[in-house]
């Protein structure tokens, strides 16, 4: 009867601690569901992401080189553009001053470098080195070689702007050529327009 009685007892204290066990997950689960409730309603929820867990983004960059290790210096030669339509070859200057302008194609130096990613902007006069630009259109391919290697980019748009349209020289999300020149090409004094070619790189050939 004693060893009956003390096995009784053993069980009702494990029964015990199984109900506290068990009313303590219960509530512990019913805290976290309300809490996250309530979170997700009031849009304080946050994602957090481990320190170490670059994103894919920076996953895709982290072993890519600058195409340009040393930057240009303003009036210095960087290349030539080549324009197949027209089979011309002109050389390209880092800067938009009369002074670029005068020898050849303009680089603005505030774009990226041909064949960088984002929207690398040229610009020439419509009477000296793009006084035919008017015969390149889409589907036109646009050649630039640099100390960084060749770079062809293919027409995608032509546009034909305001002189003070801004949008010639935002951002690309790729690697873009603009290229700028006044419009129209036989207009007498300084013209009131521009005429824009946008081109998407399709291949390239590093040095």
């Amino acid at each position: 009867m004693r060893i009956r009685g003390s096995i009784r007892k053993i069980l009702l204290f494990f029964s015990f601690v199984l109900i506290l066990l068990g009313f303590w997950f219960s509530t512990t689960n019913a805290y976290t569901f309300i809490k996250g409730y309530m979170l997700f309603h009031t849009g304080q929820t946050k994602i957090v992401k481990s320190a170490e867990e670059p994103s894919r983004l920076h996953k895709g960059n982290l072993n890519r080189e600058p195409l340009y290790s040393i930057r240009p210096n303003k009036g210095e030669n960087i290349g030539n553009l080549l324009i197949p339509k027209l089979n011309a070859t002109l050389p390209i200057f880092h800067g938009t001053d009369e002074e670029e302008l005068e020898r050849g194609v303009g680089h603005f130096e505030k774009s990226v470098l041909p064949g960088e990613q984002d929207n690398s902007v040229l610009s020439g006069h419509r009477d000296t080195v793009f006084r035919k630009l008017g015969e390149v259109g889409k589907g036109d391919k646009l050649i630039v070689e640099t100390s960084a290697g060749t770079f062809t980019y293919k027409i995608r748009h032509v546009r034909i702007v305001d002189k003070d349209d801004r949008t010639v020289i935002v951002p690309k999300p790729r690697a873009t050529l603009t290229v700028s020149t006044c419009y129209p090409f036989d207009f007498i004094g300084a013209s009131p327009e521009r005429y824009i070619l946008v081109a998407d790189l399709i291949t390239q050939k590093l040095t």
